[in-house]
């Protein structure tokens, strides 16, 4: 038996924090499976190059529990190692095995899939053992060796007798650390980090039945076998090339991935690029409710199949954090700070991939099925948007794809409504105005009063479109919005100048006296107009500037008022070529024209969307008098 100390120097320790001083116990399973799948993949790279005669069959991983003897087992059936390779990889700390094969092999072992950047994640195992053992047979023809460390400088190697290829690692779990003696617990870490490993898991056994052939007798029973219970997919579908994989495979790995997730993708993305990085995955697009925090933090990021996190904000452009599924790449580095991650080249690079990437496909979906894509439109707007407004390449690129819809359910491309609205508005020389809604329902009225003069009305209603009409009046030239109850749309919808007021100037004098009476001028700003529509006699709008700033502060938007300060304040236009106001100034009694003004303006913000509380209760009691 040898005896001696671990040689951890000072020039190296450092390394060794930076990689391995991990906050969350649960890791060490992650890099143990990880150091396991790395020898089994040397094998079978070794076996490949032919260079040595190996006998491989199919090596898998078995992770086994020992609740009684506090130990857990993890068993390899790879490249295996000698007493002195051991001394070598185990007791120099400084010193990775991977990172001396891929060396070693640099020019044969570049798709092997060693995951070299977990290095000697072995030692993690001391964050939940009291003691270590490893018992391995080098895949040479070299005496097996047992190796033990109680987690100090000391340790002790000696031969074993054990005669199959391989490392078993056992950890003497402490008393802290007692809930990875859970079979529940390991399954859990075995699935969230290991599910996709190149390499087969194995954790227990399970029972399976075997169907009756078709020459079967009738009282024949199907047969039930005990089974290695493989809890790993080693061949991922973002691992094969997109043109073995049909639409259905797609949509089983997404199941696979969520399997709580009842309803289906809308579409996905296959990620697959070697130059001028590594990179492979699956990214689906979801329907996107406008509850965009329970949307984020679905897409999962791994290193040559080993989970690292759910958290991809410094490789995703924010946006597209709204998608789901799995980005793999080695180039990645971890255990790093998000700051170090958004400054890295690497990363930046990927991320402008991966956003050229799904511009792309969106652009495809849209020239080879538009009437498709307009029908998941509602679905994938609000990612779409978010694009839009955040990344400036992606925005470029949305001429191509992004659609704006009207309110009657017809989709235009910015090209198409611009043409579309110039015809409209030939005659004027300044920004063409784009009439919109946000909301169908409340907007009701000013919709139709604006489709009745021949005006296309837009339906921009996700959360963020305020924000996207700003970037778009920004970056398109001779441009504005106009929100259909907003008072810009006076230009377009409200004067008919070919119909006289049935109200003199005096008459108008005396109404405006009367107004200021009744209506509280801090609120309204009232304007007398000869609309063509008589149905109409109070129309409030909303102050166009007032209202964007208000919507601004609501989304985290500052400005010259403080949050919550922003004042109130409309435009009431009192329509003159109205009966009802022309028989609200015939009135004689003040008491009734006092009611029949306060009715209208009511009616009016009934319409708007404004009356609420004790002033919606008395106006329906008023209501009621009125026809009694």
């Amino acid at each position: 038996m040898k005896k001696g100390n671990i040689n951890v120097s000072v020039e190296n320790i450092f390394p060794l924090i930076k990689k391995f001083l991990y906050s969350d116990h649960e890791i060490f399973l992650r890099e143990l499976i990880s150091n396991a799948t790395d020898a089994a993949l040397k094998l079978k790279h070794i076996s490949r190059t032919g260079k040595e005669k190996i006998e491989l069959n199919d090596p898998k991983i078995e992770v086994k529990i020992d609740k009684k003897g506090k130990k857990l087992h993890i068993i390899d059936e790879g490249i295996g190692m000698s007493a002195e390779e051991i001394e070598k990889y185990i007791n120099e700390v400084a010193f990775s095995g991977a990172e001396e094969f891929l060396e070693k092999y640099k020019d044969s072992a570049k798709d092997t899939g060693i995951i070299g950047h977990f290095g000697l994640g072995f030692y993690s195992a001391f964050m939940v053992s009291s003691k270590v053992e490893i018992i391995s047979k080098s895949y040479k023809n070299k005496p097996a060796a047992h190796w033990t460390c109680d987690g100090s400088p000391n340790y002790t190697l000696d031969k074993s007798d054990k005669k199959t290829r391989g490392t078993e690692i056992i950890l003497h779990i402490d008393k802290d650390s007692k809930e990875f003696l859970e079979e529940s617990r390991i399954s859990e870490l075995l699935i969230k980090y290991n599910k996709f490993m190149p390499i087969p898991i194995k954790f227990g056994t399970k029972e399976e039945t075997i169907p009756l052939s078709k020459d079967a007798k009738k009282d024949e029973k199907p047969k039930t076998i005990t089974v290695d219970n493989i809890i790993n997919n080693p061949k991922p579908a973002w691992k094969k090339q997109p043109k073995d994989l049909k639409e259905e495979d797609y949509k089983e790995f997404y199941r696979e991935l969520y399997p709580m997730q009842f309803e289906e993708p809308l579409f996905n993305i296959h990620l697959n690029v070697d130059y001028p990085f590594n990179l492979t995955g699956i990214l689906y697009f979801p329907k996107i409710t406008n509850d965009l925090n329970m949307q984020k933090d679905k897409i999962q990021l791994y290193q040559n199949q080993v989970f690292v996190t759910d958290n991809v904000e410094s490789i995703v452009p924010e946006f597209l954090t709204l998608l789901r599924g799995v980005i793999d790449s080695p180039d990645i580095p971890l255990n790093v700070s998000r700051s170090y991650l958004q400054a890295d080249g690497a990363v930046k690079k990927i991320s402008a991939y991966i956003t050229r990437k799904v511009a792309d496909k969106l652009a495809s979906l849209f020239k080879k099925n538009r009437g498709d894509y307009e029908k998941k439109w509602n679905d994938i707007k609000i990612v779409i948007e978010y694009g839009m407004l955040s990344e400036e390449k992606f925005f470029e690129k949305s001429e191509k794809f992004a659609l704006y819809p009207s309110v009657d359910e017809k989709y235009y491309t910015y090209e198409e409504l611009f043409n579309k609205i110039k015809a409209k508005q030939t005659d004027k020389d300044d920004k063409l105005v784009i009439l919109y809604a946000s909301d169908k329902e409340a907007q009701h009225s000013y919709i139709e009063n604006a489709k009745a003069k021949g005006y296309e009305v837009l339906l921009l209603d996700s959360p963020i479109a305020g924000h996207l009409i700003q970037k778009l009046e920004s970056s398109k030239e001779k441009i504005s919005f106009a929100r259909v109850d907003s008072d810009h749309i006076d230009d377009l919808i409200k004067k008919d100048d070919s119909k006289v007021s049935k109200l003199s100037d005096d008459q108008k004098t005396n109404l405006e006296n009367m107004l200021k009476d009744i209506i509280p001028s801090e609120k309204y700003t009232v304007k007398l107009e000869s609309l063509d529509n008589k149905d109409h006699p109070f129309i409030i709008t909303t102050p166009e500037f007032m209202r964007r700033m208000k919507e601004m502060q609501q989304t985290g938007g500052g400005g010259m008022f403080g949050a919550g300060n922003m004042p109130d304040i409309y435009n009431l236009v009192v329509n003159t070529n109205s009966d009802l106001v022309v028989e609200i100034l015939k009135t004689k009694t003040k008491k009734k024209q006092e009611r029949l003004i306060n009715q209208s303006l009511d009616l009016a913000r009934l319409s708007h969307g404004l009356l609420k509380g004790e002033e919606l209760t008395n106006f329906i009691k008023r209501s009621f008098e009125i026809i009694k």
